[in-house]
């Protein structure tokens, strides 16, 4: 920008008054905050001890989990240790025997539109989908087609074939899209089981697991006697408890921040530097916190949610109906956490039939709903390589047998609850050391305090 003479000017030239003023600065700031909505809402529980054990009635009904299924070349094959995810192994060990199961499958591929199994028809292998999507489907009571859900990539189906004597399909398997399947025949598995003793111990206890009185979500039952008149001899029994309940233990999140004592010495004015750096370091640690009680393989949300509270969306995007089929699978679903993409992706399928979602107020912000519950957005929730995510939906809340945050308060040198900040000293080149510790976990207190709608697709369609 070229410079006026000093002769044609009538007055101090603006750059040059600037030396005499003072700056209005703002604090630092990061682009990397968001509202970790999941943080904010989730009631938490101080853990004086540091672990946190979440007592259960016992369960005999053994829930079925996924199977990993990798690439192997061309062709996919199961990794055999997860092939616990089928409920007749659940718990087995013999690594040998687990990978000479999954050596037996072999891979067959399906279109859309084919039968993979008719309902009434025997139980002849043991599957479990690599890649696509099977609809379970049944007769209704006056001959028309009931829709029952949705099986995707790692699920099981005809875990019959290894507990069962000559079981049967209780509905019939229909794929909705090309589909490619593993699957063991009955014959193979049994000659796996015939010799294998260990093998024939646990599906043996599996089998009496089955035949034991359970209630409707698979606890052992309590006998109780109603409607009658009389003096009859009352049923007596006791409610019995897991012998090994589950245990958190306080995750943590660290790092170490350092600051030069002449920084921190001389330039403080008008904004302490040690008080920005924190403040800034703590965000970070924070935002890695969220994540990790999504992500974490032991105590995320996204690893820990039950496999009967995982369900699919019908058509591809998240519809109205996907929505209420996953608040319907719990009681008190105090609200959905979803990435902004699938929310934009239900907004315009609400367009499409002319609905209009919600809101409601939360803390002060006005938040979109559905059916009154609050959809909050989070980035954290992973985007897939087909452009695929997740919503969970979730009650919280100890006496609501919800989803707990956990952390422990009262810590040396604590900065917030569950946080603390502590010195570290100064080393030779004069660089302050302090090591900031952020402490937490999450549990999820009985199996329907979460539920996650996955495969949520949310790739804009071309108008």
């Amino acid at each position: 920008m070229p410079t006026e003479p000093t002769e044609a000017r009538l007055s101090l030239d603006t750059r040059a008054a600037r030396n005499l003023a003072t700056t209005t600065k703002t604090r630092p700031q990061m682009q990397a905050i968001t509202s970790r909505w999941l943080l904010r809402m989730l009631p938490w529980v101080d853990v004086g001890g540091g672990t946190y054990r979440v007592n259960q009635r016992l369960t005999h009904r053994i829930r079925p989990g996924r199977v990993t299924v990798e690439r192997a070349g061309a062709d996919p094959r199961i990794v055999p240790e997860t092939l616990t995810g089928i409920p007749a192994l659940r718990g087995f060990g013999d690594a040998a025997v687990l990978a000479e199961i999954a050596g037996a499958f072999t891979v067959r591929e399906v279109r859309a539109g084919d039968v993979v199994a008719e309902a009434g028809m025997p139980v002849a292998q043991t599957s479990v989908i690599a890649h696509g999507r099977l609809e379970r489907v049944a007769e209704g009571p006056y001959g028309e087609p009931q829709f029952l859900g949705i099986l995707a990539a790692g699920d099981p189906l005809g875990d019959e074939a290894l507990s069962g004597d000559d079981p049967v399909w209780p509905c019939t398997y229909r794929a909705t899209t090309a589909c490619t399947l593993l699957f063991a025949p009955r014959d193979e598995l049994r000659r796996i089981t015939e010799r294998s003793a260990a093998l024939r111990e646990h599906l043996a206890g599996y089998r009496a697991g089955l035949r034991k009185p359970v209630n409707r979500r698979g606890e052992a039952e309590v006998g109780i006697s109603a409607g009658h008149t009389g003096e009859p001899v009352i049923d007596s029994s006791f409610v019995d408890y897991e012998q090994h309940p589950r245990e958190y233990e306080l995750s943590v999140a660290q790092t170490i921040m350092r600051v030069h004592t002449r920084v921190a010495d001389l330039y403080n004015d008008p904004m302490n530097q040690i008080e920005e750096q924190l403040r800034l370091t703590i965000h970070e640690v924070r935002e890695r916190q969220e994540w990790e009680m999504l992500h974490n393989p032991e105590f995320g949300l996204l690893h820990n949610t039950d496999y009967d509270q995982r369900t699919y969306t019908w058509s591809g995007p998240p519809t109205p109906d996907d929505l209420d089929d996953l608040i319907s699978m719990r009681r008190k679903t105090r609200f959905l956490l979803a990435h902004p993409k699938a929310i934009a992706a239900f907004f315009r399928e609400c367009n499409k039939r002319g609905l209009v979602p919600g809101s409601t107020e939360v803390n002060g912000h006005e938040v979109p709903a559905w059916r009154g519950i609050p959809i909050f957005p989070c980035g954290k929730l992973p985007i897939s390589e087909r452009r695929t995510t997740s919503i969970l939906a979730m009650r919280i809340g100890e006496e609501n047998q919800g989803v707990v945050g956990l952390y422990q308060t009262g810590i040396p040198e604590e900065y917030e609850p569950g946080l603390n900040v502590r010195f570290m000293g100064i080393d030779s080149k004069a660089v302050m050391s302090y090591l900031v510790s952020a402490y937490y976990s999450a549990a999820v207190l009985v199996p329907d305090a979460v539920g996650i709608l996955e495969d949520v697709d949310i790739a804009t369609p071309r108008s």
